[in-house]
């Protein structure tokens, strides 16, 4: 059950950082309006309105790569239930999406890959660390 929780855990901050990373990369190639306040809902929707699809699959992909990366660490990690440690992270990406679409308009393509992507493909990457493990002669 300790290594089931320090999976989760150290799956989220796995998670956390290629989620950033991805945004911060997506920013840099798409930067946000000069002056834009990060605080005024009405401004952000107005830039979500206007951005561009390159910078919205961004987002999309920071969502996806996030739960696969935080699935494979949960379950690398969690040996006893490394698909629920998985799923978790999965579900805490959906979590993590829906909060944002409830507070900034998302277009209705994005909601909908925000949503059901982040489960299914955290569990891909607890399938890919029990590959792994079953490859390696340590086990």
């Amino acid at each position: 059950m300790g290594r089931t929780v320090l999976g989760v855990l150290a799956g989220l901050l796995a998670m956390f950082v290629v989620i950033t990373a991805v945004q911060l990369l997506g920013a840099r190639l798409y930067p946000p309006p000069a002056g834009l306040d990060l605080h005024d809902p009405t401004a952000l929707a107005t830039m979500m309105a206007q951005m561009p699809l390159g910078a919205l699959a961004f987002v999309v992909l920071a969502w996806a790569l996030g739960a696969l990366a935080g699935g494979w660490v949960a379950a690398r990690i969690s040996r006893l239930h490394p698909r629920i440690a998985a799923a978790l992270i999965g579900l805490a990406v959906v979590a993590g999406v829906l909060m944002m679409i409830l507070s900034i308009p998302h277009p209705l393509w994005m909601s909908a890959l925000g949503v059901l992507l982040p489960v299914p493909l955290a569990l891909a990457g607890a399938r890919l660390a029990r590959s792994r493990s079953a490859a390696s002669p340590s086990g």
